[in-house]
């Protein structure tokens, strides 16, 4: 049990560092792709909470994340690329990582939205150096939520469609990093 603990935890590691290389995507084809994986992510967002545009309209800038993979067997890691927004162009690629220790199984996939609320923000997010604690919170995406939504530290977290099944009682903390076009 416990070769196998460190066998998947190996396997994390692995993907999540080799993954992790390179934030923007190679290709320009991989760059479409996450371009409008990124859209997508904010129309089904808008239409889950119409009151999100708002939030994202007003922000000084966000970061999608559209498709952040996630597996657990004790130890737990995730990954995700997305892109950069400010006044609604796209400014950068982005990418998260993730790491976990805790009472945790499963896997799954969920997208992630990050709203800065000022120039400070924004900029420590671009520097490399932004990085979630353990106490980071971050809202799921419904009706009001974009309404009811308080920024923590300059920023607002929203996650929304969440599938797969992940059992989690865990540490862990999401660290980011950014490059420009």
């Amino acid at each position: 049990m416990l070769k196998t603990l460190y066998l998947c935890l190996a396997a994390i590691v692995t993907t999540v560092l080799f993954d992790a290389c390179a934030t923007a995507p190679k290709s320009a084809e991989g760059k479409a792709d996450i371009r409008q994986d990124s859209d997508q992510a904010l129309v089904k967002a808008k239409a889950s909470d119409p009151s999100i545009a708002q939030l994202i309209q007003g922000a000084h800038g966000s970061a999608v994340f559209p498709k952040i993979g996630k597996g657990a067997v004790g130890v737990g890691g995730a990954y995700g690329k997305g892109v950069l927004f400010k006044d609604g162009q796209i400014v950068g690629y982005c990418d998260v990582s993730q790491a976990s220790v805790g009472l945790q199984l499963g896997a799954q996939t969920y997208t992630e939205i990050i709203c800065f609320e000022d120039q400070k923000s924004f900029d420590h997010f671009k520097s490399g150096n932004f990085a979630f604690d353990a106490q980071a919170t971050a809202v799921a995406l419904k009706s009001g939520a974009g309404t009811n939504a308080k920024y923590s530290n300059g920023v607002a977290v929203f996650t929304m469609e969440e599938t797969g099944l992940m059992f989690e009682a865990a540490l862990g903390g999401q660290k980011f990093a950014y490059e420009p076009l």
